[in-house]
């Protein structure tokens, strides 16, 4: 569905260089702190940016090929996007009828009532939430194949969250062969959401795990000096100074428990990674 391969782009002293494949049917999550470089890597996907070497593809295509029928297929959503604050909704149904001929008026129109967002006032006036709804919908409203989101729930609250969320299974129930590339800095977001993660940690991607994997077999480990002297390191990936004596990142949990039934294991979660990832010693 979307392939990336040494996707480079340099700016000032920050460097990209990013690898990454999303598979038809899955949705994948791309994390990191900011700054990273999600946001860059979207853009260059989208050719948004010029970039400075590697190859992205896009339905098989590489993104020169890309016709505007397949553009047809695309769904995008970018953190810094949106629609003019002087339109009203009513005004951007002819738009997207214009744009997409896939267009599906009623299920847009349904999900505007469903998530509460009015059709006669000015854009301008929403608040973060109802942009952020207002964009996730047009994005899906005209029966994408993929979906590209930078940071699509930002600015709502937990309510709003679990309702958008529940908006991506749908569409993800909807066809077998969609597929979602999404980025968010909230981490429950994607631990419920996605298939498999990618982390890109200073423009480079530092890890790429099935989401069932990360939850289930990382757990950080909570170990004073002396435990930590004791301690067979074969399979810890990051370890931190704290004050108690040493925090560890393994991706082996089962084999800490068998062995070490005297130690402090914790599961792990997509923030612990992050931060054991960028605070951390190897």
């Amino acid at each position: 569905m979307l392939k990336i391969e040494h996707l480079r782009k340099q700016y000032g002293n920050f460097s990209l260089d990013c690898t990454m494949e999303v598979q038809p049917g899955c949705v994948t999550g791309l994390i990191g702190p900011n700054g990273s470089g999600k946001s860059t890597t979207f853009k260059a996907i989208l050719g948004l940016i010029h970039i400075d070497g590697g190859n992205v593809e896009i339905f098989g295509k590489n993104i020169g090929e890309i016709t505007p029928e397949d553009k047809q297929k695309l769904g995008v959503v970018l953190s810094d996007s949106g629609f003019s604050g002087y339109l009203e909704v009513r005004d951007i149904v002819p738009v997207l009828e214009s744009l997409y001929g896939t267009f599906d008026k009623t299920f847009f129109l349904q999900n505007i009532q469903r998530f509460g967002l009015p059709m006669d006032k000015k854009m301008k006036d929403f608040s973060t939430g109802m942009k952020a709804k207002l964009k996730v919908l047009a994005a899906i409203s005209h029966k994408a194949k993929l979906l590209i989101l930078d940071e699509p729930t930002v600015g709502l609250d937990v309510v709003a969250r679990d309702e958008m969320l529940e908006l991506l299974r749908e569409f993800m129930e909807g066809d077998e062969e969609r597929s979602i590339l999404i980025s968010s800095h909230i981490s429950g977001d994607l631990e419920t959401l996605c298939d498999d993660l990618y982390m890109i940690h200073e423009g480079k991607i530092v890890l790429h795990e099935d989401t069932d994997v990360l939850l289930g077999s990382y757990a950080l480990l909570k170990v004073n000096p002396s435990q930590y002297a004791e301690l067979d390191k074969r399979y810890i990936l990051r370890r931190r100074k704290e004050s108690f004596g040493y925090s560890c990142l393994t991706d082996q949990k089962q084999y800490y428990l068998d062995n070490y039934p005297q130690i402090a294991i914790e599961k792990g979660s997509v923030d612990e990674v992050i931060s054991m990832t960028v605070r951390g010693e190897a």
